[in-house]
């Protein structure tokens, strides 16, 4: 693996609190999530940070394996009991991919010009991770939905 992603994923990891208080206080004034406003900050930091944590995880897997499959799953009916509408999990998703690459690039882990190919693969690695987890989220949402109108 490239020096850079494992940059990245480390902080990730190391800092998954402090990019998920941040991300909290995005989500929860967030037009598109207004859900959140009413749900308690540290249920969903925690809920980011176990997310974050798991992402190195995801990110070094050549492929989506079954444990990933199961924690998006789980993620999708966690944030369903919460009573959190899908459209607004999905867009939770979509901060969560922005807070950390966000993160990385202040910390300016991505800082010279022979740098940028790794980070663009990086940020390709990260895109796709997060595609997976909206795909996987909204099938997990329409097979909760469709159990609950029975």
């Amino acid at each position: 693996m490239k020096t850079y992603a494992i940059k990245y994923l480390e902080l990730a990891e190391n800092h998954a609190e402090k990019i998920a208080k941040a991300w909290a206080k995005d989500v929860q004034k967030n037009a598109k999530t207004p859900t959140y406003k009413s749900l308690d900050e540290e249920a969903i930091i925690y809920q980011c940070i176990r997310f974050y944590q798991n992402f190195s995880k995801m990110f070094l897997d050549e492929k989506i394996t079954d444990d990933v499959l199961r924690y998006f799953r789980g993620y999708a009916q966690e944030s369903y009991a919460m009573g959190i509408p899908a459209k607004e999990t999905i867009y939770a998703l979509i901060l969560m991919r922005r807070h950390i690459w966000l993160y990385a690039e202040f910390q300016a882990i991505f800082s010279s010009g022979i740098d940028q190919r790794q980070a663009l693969d990086t940020l390709g690695r990260t895109i796709l991770l997060f595609d997976y987890a909206a795909y996987e989220v909204t099938k997990e949402y329409q097979e909760l939905i469709k159990k609950g109108k029975k």
